[in-house]
């Protein structure tokens, strides 16, 4: 079969991460790493890079089957697409997936829409492939996409995942919906890690840094093979903590950046998430992570509770720990989690507008701020842990004019998405 695997271009509603990351559609690489070696012919189509319309790519390559991945903030747009593809041919088969369609397939039931993968086997068996589906990802991508595939300061970067779901049960997290924790062997990581020229590596495990052992490996492996790259990963506060001669040993390997979940400031939000950690475990492995020279870059939650004294003491643990790149987030009640059904009394966003579930717009009406006033906090504590010069000279230095100009006009893109929300109150 001709088949199409599209990544859609998020809503104009949606405030995203895109603005200062694109990263490669690495679930649509390993889709089509498996549709090949069955001989299917396979594109994939980032709809996030193209210029031209979805029809003129449909019209030009007429594929016999559509497949489509995202989130919950590109439900409206992935209906949308295949309307449009059905337009063109009715004959054309659509089949949608992705880590929402696993757990909330519900939400993908629409006349146009011919199947709901909650899968990947699912998908694998619905094109007609065979077991074993353990072909690796498609990495020849066109020239023109894999240039500008970027993670903040992680400039034309490569995808890897190593591992699948969470091993943690924190309230607040998707992630552990999707699929239980399992691990690939680390010598078929190293298989692959060999075939991704880039210096730039993002391993996106739900938690890269879990077992201890299998980091060891890792380590020792990645040593053996001479394998020189820079790696940025997910990874827990606590874990970091307890284990500081290991992060300087990943740093020795490559390890650049970690993305931590800070998730909150103070012990009693922490306990609420169940989150199983400390603010004592978040500032050491603030400390550590400064220690070895990796850059940190925490995500806190922001509580529906919260009022300007909140949004103070945040400040106040940043300021002191020396926190420099922080991603702020109203706490969402992401549908699977339990959090939806708790709140659905409080939403001032209806779930059915899915593309502003995006974790940046506030879903849940605050209890002691207006929302005018909730989001003008989340903008104000941005700008003072951000703009400040020594927090822009360290960028310039350590990354470059181009660089740092060029996240700066993205954050300018979200800076005037908030801005918006502030004056329509």
């Amino acid at each position: 079969m001709k088949i199409l695997l599209i990544r859609p271009k998020p809503h104009k509603e949606t405030i995203g991460l895109q603005s200062v990351m694109v990263c490669e559609p690495l679930e649509l690489m390993t889709l089509a790493g498996v549709l090949m070696e069955n001989g299917h012919e396979v594109r994939i189509l980032d709809m996030i890079l193209e210029k031209k319309g979805l029809d003129d790519h449909i019209r030009k390559f007429m594929p016999d089957l559509v497949g489509i991945t995202g989130y919950i903030s590109h439900i409206g747009i992935i209906k949308n697409y295949a309307k449009s593809i059905k337009a063109v041919s009715n004959e054309i088969i659509v089949a949608v997936g992705g880590v929402h369609a696993t757990v909330c397939q519900e939400d993908f039931v629409d006349e146009h829409i011919d199947k709901v993968c909650t899968s990947d086997a699912a998908f694998y068996l619905y094109c007609g492939c065979k077991a074993p589906f353990d072909a690796l990802p498609y990495r020849n991508l066109p020239k023109s996409y894999m240039e500008k595939y970027y993670y903040l300061f992680q400039n034309k970067c490569a995808l890897i995942k190593t591992s699948y779901g969470c091993p943690y049960q924190c309230n607040f997290c998707f992630c552990k919906e999707i699929t239980p924790y399992h691990a690939r062997p680390i010598a078929e990581v190293i298989k692959e890690l060999l075939t991704i020229g880039q210096e730039e590596v993002y391993i996106v495990d739900d938690d890269f840094l879990f077992d201890e052992k299998r980091l060891m490996t890792f380590i020792e492996e990645v040593k053996r093979h001479k394998i020189k790259k820079h790696y940025l990963v997910y990874g827990r506060a606590d874990f970091i903590a307890k284990n500081d001669t290991l992060i300087g040993q990943l740093k020795d390997i490559g390890l650049s950046a970690v993305i931590v979940g800070i998730e909150a400031a103070s012990q009693e939000e922490l306990d609420s998430y169940n989150k199983k950690s400390l603010v004592t475990d978040n500032e050491r492995a603030i400390a550590i992570l400064q220690k070895y020279d990796i850059e940190c870059y925490g995500t806190v939650i922001l509580g529906i509770d919260w009022d300007k004294a909140h949004f103070d003491n945040l400040y106040a643990f940043i300021k002191k720990t020396g926190l420099i790149f922080v991603n702020l987030q109203p706490l969402t009640p992401m549908p699977g989690t339990g959090m939806l059904e708790a709140f659905s009394d409080q939403l001032i966003i209806p779930y059915e507008d899915h593309e502003k579930w995006d974790m940046a717009h506030l879903v849940v009406r605050p209890t002691r701020l207006s929302i005018r006033s909730y989001y003008l906090q989340i903008l104000k504590l941005y700008y003072k842990i951000t703009v400040t010069p020594s927090h822009i000279h360290y960028m310039f230095r350590r990354y470059g004019i181009a660089t740092t100009m060029k996240l700066s006009v993205g954050a300018g893109k979200i800076t005037w998405q908030y801005l918006k929300k502030i004056m329509k109150g």
